[in-house]
């Protein structure tokens, strides 16, 4: 019941949360310089048509009118026309979705082994050689930005050695696994980074966890090493790691700008940037809103797990 109530109150929590974004959203859009009018027909129309084209548009009209249209219009999907696509913002949005969920997956595929994986073995002999060592190359690797790794990767992988393709699209017709190919070289920067990041969380928690009273019980039960890992210390290591983790979930789905735009690849960053510097506003509010839902969505699943995993928080919410 308390868990019922929890995912009840987060999914509460939720909607509010996506109101606030789509006004803050639509209220950018509103305050950016530039005309819809003027941006499709081009700096030289004749005033009378970009005038009449914003009021076929319905630009003109009040903004909270303007709104609650495009309010309306975005709970059913529809974001409206892409000003510099010439098409439906909402198949464009969808697109580009897809690559970044693609380039997310292998990251996450990457990740969660080497991250938690070195977290724990961090962890299980803390001070020791390996521990130093994986702590001193995580921070010296964390201390360098994606652009950076990623042009070292390009240059290493890409042009010395020839493993991998430099592009992150993968040409038209290729098949899931050559676009997998295509997707590694770009996501090794953000592997790397992040995995040290999480390992760095994870081996504070199972230390924590390692020290705790419920452990040294299980330790004077007689159960297993093993046992008192699998069920006492890494269940409840791994709760600030599901924390970070559904953090940077949400930025491997739209923040990944940087290396989208490095490597080529048509995701949602590269589009809602694209969209910026057109001032299309329609695609880039759409976009900026799908952003903030996939980040509202991975916190809420990110929390839940959390309450799943740690019996304290559901005691919490009980109260």
């Amino acid at each position: 019941m308390n868990v019922i109530v929890k995912v009840a109150a987060r999914l509460g929590l939720l909607g509010l949360t996506l109101w606030l974004v789509s006004v803050i959203v639509f209220m950018c859009g509103q305050i950016l310089p530039g005309d819809v009018g003027r941006v499709m027909l081009g700096p030289f129309a004749d005033a009378d048509a970009v005038a009449a084209l914003n009021h076929r548009l319905g630009t003109d009209q009040p903004a909270l009118l303007q709104y609650i249209r495009w309010l309306g219009h975005a709970l059913r999907g529809d974001f409206g026309l892409s000003l510099s696509f010439q098409s439906d913002a909402g198949p464009l949005i969808v697109y580009s979705l897809g690559h970044s969920a693609l380039l997310a997956a292998i990251i996450m595929a990457l990740l969660l082994p080497l991250g938690i994986g070195g977290g724990v073995l961090c962890g299980l002999r803390p001070g020791s050689l390996v521990d130093r060592s994986i702590l001193f190359f995580g921070i010296a690797i964390a201390t360098v930005p994606d652009f950076v790794s990623g042009l070292l990767l390009m240059m290493v992988f890409g042009l010395w050695v020839g493993w991998l393709p430099l592009s992150g699209s993968a040409p038209e017709g290729s098949n899931l696994l050559q676009e997998l190919q295509y997707l590694i070289l770009p996501a090794l920067p953000l592997v790397l980074n992040l995995s040290c990041y999480v390992a760095r969380t994870t081996r504070a928690g199972f230390i924590e966890a390692s020290a705790a009273d419920y452990t040294r019980t299980a330790v004077l039960k007689g159960l297993t090493r093993r046992t008192v890992i699998t069920r006492h210390i890494l269940r409840n290591a791994l709760v600030p790691t599901v924390a970070v983790i559904a953090t940077q979930t949400g930025y491997l789905f739209g923040g990944l700008v940087v290396i989208e735009t490095l490597f080529g690849i048509q995701g949602l960053g590269n589009l809602i940037l694209s969209a910026a510097k057109a001032r299309d506003f329609p695609l880039l509010e759409g976009g900026v809103l799908a952003m903030a839902t996939i980040y509202v969505l991975a916190a809420a699943l990110g929390d839940l797990l959390q309450t799943l995993l740690d019996p304290r928080q559901r005691v919490r919410t009980g109260r």
